[in-house]
C-alpha cells in the first residue's frame, strides 16, 4: 500500500522517521492498553465540546495546535491532560478517554538517547470564559470539519500521529 493511501490504523507500533529541527525522531503510536517504554512526557487531548466543535490553541494567532504539556511530579496521565487543558484552554475535562500513546526515541541531534511517550486523550469539555493566565495567549473553537486545515496537517512534522488522534477521536475521517 502506498504512503498516501495508508490508513491511520496502520501506524501502530511502526516508526516513522521524523526531522524537527537538528533533531531526528523515531515516532510510532501504541494502542491505550500499555504505554510503550521510554519517559513518561506528558499528555495531550483533543478537546471536544457538546456540539462537536474541537478547541485549538496559539502561542502567536497563527499557528494552532491541541493543548498539550509536560507532567508535573507525580501526576497521572489524566491528571495531567485534565490541567493542562484547564490552563491552556480554559476548558474543564467532563470526560476523558485514552486514545493511545506516541513515542519519539531521539536518535541524532542534541536530544540523542532520549525516549519520550506522551499520552493522547478525546477530551469532553467544557468551555469556560476566556482568561489566559499561563503561556498560551490564544484558543478558538471550531468544527471538527476545519480540524486538519487549522492544524496545518499537510506541513505537521508529526502528521501521521496527528491523523492517528483525530481518527481515534471521531473528529476526522483522516
Amino acid at each position: 500500500m502506498e504512503r498516501s493511501q495508508r490508513r491511520p490504523t496502520d501506524l501502530d507500533a511502526r516508526q516513522i522517521a521524523v526531522r524537527v529541527g537538528d533533531d531526528e525522531i523515531l515516532v510510532s503510536w501504541h494502542a491505550p492498553n500499555m504505554p510503550p517504554e521510554g519517559q513518561a512526557h506528558g499528555a495531550e487531548g483533543i478537546c471536544v465540546t457538546d456540539t462537536a466543535d474541537v478547541v485549538v490553541i496559539s502561542r502567536d494567532g497563527r499557528r494552532w495546535e491541541l493543548p498539550a504539556g509536560r507532567r508535573e511530579h507525580g501526576e497521572t496521565w489524566e491528571q495531567t491532560l485534565r490541567r493542562e487543558v484547564r490552563e491552556e484552554a480554559c476548558a474543564t475535562v467532563v470526560r476523558a478517554r485514552l486514545l493511545g500513546f506516541s513515542r519519539g526515541e531521539y536518535v541524532a541531534g542534541r536530544q540523542s538517547g532520549t525516549v519520550l511517550v506522551r499520552s493522547i486523550w478525546r477530551a469532553d469539555v467544557t468551555v469556560d470564559p476566556w482568561d489566559p493566565r499561563h503561556e498560551i495567549p490564544f484558543r478558538r473553537v471550531m468544527p471538527a470539519a476545519e480540524i486538519e486545515g487549522a492544524l496545518d496537517i499537510a506541513r505537521h512534522p508529526f502528521a501521521p500521529i496527528v491523523r492517528r488522534a483525530l481518527h481515534e477521536a471521531g473528529v476526522a475521517e483522516c
